[in-house]
């Protein structure tokens, strides 16, 4: 067995597990999910039963039931001695539809490919000759493509040579390195709750604490639980996405970014600023300011192309201090050697049209952000839609905390959906549910009559006193 969870742990990760009866294939549902979430990983060993009917104050005979029923689904394998223990996804039933044909899966929040991309692809192909000429991978990043890096932060006011830019092979790399690098055993970092869930786990392979502040699609994030946690924790870095927050969509005020920056200075806290959604605004308007002025070395900038462009171009980058920069170019190789030149060719040719990028991706966000909201106002006018004016997805809060019951409920239909505790930092948020709106409108149609039909029947099936607990706590 590669790791372990414990009883406690495993408990927090739950939530509020107990949707609907019996017991046991409730609580069978919530640890399928989180490994159908990778939250629990491959051959992560399971507390014993007697530990974990403990900690969920259910009896010994509820929780064997559970594990009986997550074996007969290929979820665990147990071993007479050795306990239970999860197994790779290969050889689960992932309670996904038989066929993924017809399936909708908004489990990932990705745009379609920009449709002028496959162009570009063939013109840098052209180039072939040049580039095979090379050693193929990269470091540090192209030269032209790190000058162009740098334009593109100039042209927003903050001033950027090309030695403080650095290329990756996409956001999460360049968010896994900075971890690497900034962070060790024990180290404090401030994070957004709901937030997104790869940064948390990466920063948590670091080692790191989390301390979590609220941010809600109604009113933001909550500055003064911020500003209190900065100056009680003092962590090491901070990850915020101030632009478009996944999952939520808001948006930081001016005011707000002075609060957080001049907090975090006080604090002597690295802010790291993940602005992969920034660019994809529907209708706000207005440039987003600098996060601050002068961007002083405690601001980390990165972004990528996954989110603007297409999710398969795996190029992303890191804005800081040259001397941050050189520290991540020696620390690189324990985690790649480099990013492919192909790509970053590409990239290249990309950057002097990113305005007309960006205003096409709009368009594509306007129409199935419009298109989503007006189908589940229809269907579940019950449900809290909020409007985001940028981004990627709908935060939807419920009428009722069972957002894993639901999940798990609609991919038997062919919907593919992740719950809100996959965002949560600290566990909750199962009052939430995240719908991406980049599928096609007639997805996102269908979609929310799926969630119509299926929410009484699962609302409905839920044991009323859980219910009422699961509301008291959140």
């Amino acid at each position: 067995m590669d790791s372990r969870v414990s009883a406690r742990a495993l408990t927090a990760a739950l939530g509020g597990w107990r949707t609907r009866e019996p017991a046991y294939e409730a609580l069978a549902d919530g640890i399928r999910l989180l490994c159908l979430d990778n939250r629990l990983a491959p051959r992560t060993a399971l507390p014993a039963e007697r530990e974990l009917a403990a900690s969920l104050h259910v009896s010994r005979s509820t929780v064997a039931a559970a594990y009986r029923s997550l074996r007969d689904t290929g979820h665990i394998a147990s071993v007479r001695g050795s306990g239970s223990e999860t197994l790779p996804l290969g050889r689960r039933d992932t309670g996904r539809v038989a066929s993924t044909e017809g399936a909708i899966d908004l489990q990932q929040a990705s745009p379609p490919a920009w449709p002028g991309l496959a162009g570009v692809v063939s013109e840098v192909a052209g180039q072939a000759a040049a580039l095979v000429a090379r050693v193929g991978y990269d470091v540090l990043g192209r030269s032209d493509l790190r000058g162009a890096i740098a334009e593109h932060y100039t042209r927003r006011g903050i001033p950027t040579d090309a030695s403080e830019v650095i290329v990756t092979t996409g956001a999460q790399s360049a968010i896994h390195l900075l971890a690497s690098v900034l962070l060790g055993r024990g180290d404090r970092v401030l994070i957004e709750t709901p937030t997104y869930p790869h940064a948390a786990d990466a920063f948590r392979r670091a080692g790191a604490r989390l301390v979590g502040v609220p941010v809600t699609a109604a009113e933001g994030w909550d500055m003064d639980r911020a500003e209190q946690a900065l100056a009680r924790t003092l962590p090491v870095a901070a990850y915020l996405m101030p632009d478009f927050q996944n999952p939520t969509g808001r948006s930081m005020t001016p005011e707000d970014r002075t609060i957080m920056l001049a907090a975090a200075e006080r604090a002597g806290t690295v802010v790291i600023l993940d602005e992969t959604t920034a660019d994809l605004d529907i209708d706000r308007g207005w440039v987003a300011p600098a996060f601050l002025h002068g961007e002083p070395g405690s601001v980390v900038r990165l972004g990528s192309l996954g989110k603007t462009v297409w999710g398969g171009l795996r190029v992303g980058w890191i804005r800081g201090e040259a001397d941050l920069i050189r520290r991540l170019v020696a620390a690189r190789s324990t985690q790649d050697l480099g990013t492919p030149e192909f790509e970053q060719a590409v990239a290249a040719a990309l950057l002097p049209r990113f305005a007309e990028i960006v205003a096409q991706r709009s368009h594509l966000l306007r129409t199935g952000r419009d298109a989503a909201i007006a189908a589940l106002h229809s269907a579940l006018p019950e449900w809290t839609v909020p409007t985001p004016s940028g981004g990627v997805s709908l935060w939807i809060e419920l009428d009722a905390p069972l957002s894993s019951a639901l999940v798990m409920h609609v991919r038997s239909r062919g919907l593919l959906l992740s719950a809100g505790s996959r965002f949560a930092v600290d566990g909750g948020h199962d009052r939430h549910l995240r719908l991406p709106f980049t599928a096609p409108t007639d997805q996102l149609e269908r979609a929310a009559a799926i969630l119509a039909e299926a929410w009484p029947r699962v609302r409905g099936g839920a044991p009323v006193a859980a219910v009422e607990q699961l509301e008291a706590v959140v």
